[in-house]
């Protein structure tokens, strides 16, 4: 696939920095961007945590793989809900699109960076801790990165170029 047609989807934890990152790497790569989060509140009309009070997080698991399993986005940068990788199919959708980079963020520094998790919108249990959110999900994230940016402590201009580097090498590579 041309470079300039591939698109990057960005996956990690809430907090990770996957809309902020995005909208950069879509600035510096000339692409155009698209929150999954954001699809999913513009179709319902409500917030992720409205959708969550009001139906609960399996519903807006379900609304996140519709809006994923919809997803078209050739030359996109792609940040998806922190849930995404539980939906497999979806997973396997975005792939034919580009690489998946997994932002990994170390969880002390997640757990700094968000302050609201009461009203995030973070599909899980509502008994289920951030800590617990992080050693469930960790796993996966690593099942479906092609590429994984250690995020931990790094600036954000430091990341842009880590991944706009790493995302270069995967294509030369894989056309080798």
């Amino acid at each position: 696939m041309n470079p300039y047609h591939q698109s990057l989807i960005l996956i990690g934890m809430p907090g990770a920095g996957k809309s902020t990152l995005g909208l950069l790497l879509a600035k510096s790569l000339a692409k155009d961007f698209v929150d999954t989060d954001l699809l999913i509140q513009l179709e319902h009309r409500k917030t992720l945590q409205d959708i969550l009070h009001q139906q609960g997080y399996l519903a807006l698991r379900e609304q996140e793989e519709k809006v994923l399993l919809n997803a078209h986005y050739p030359n996109h940068v792609i940040a998806t809900g922190g849930s995404a990788v539980y939906c497999e199919v979806a997973m396997h959708h975005l792939k034919q699109f580009g690489p998946i980079v997994f932002l990994d963020v170390a969880l002390n520094e997640l757990e700094q960076r968000i302050h609201n998790m009461d009203n995030r919108g973070i599909a899980r249990p509502a008994h289920q801790g951030f800590d617990e959110v992080f050693a469930e999900r960790r796993p996966l994230y690593m099942r479906y990165a092609d590429i994984v940016i250690d995020c931990t402590g790094k600036p954000i201009e430091t990341l842009v170029d880590e991944i706009i580097c790493q995302e270069a090498n995967a294509f030369t590579t894989e056309d080798a």
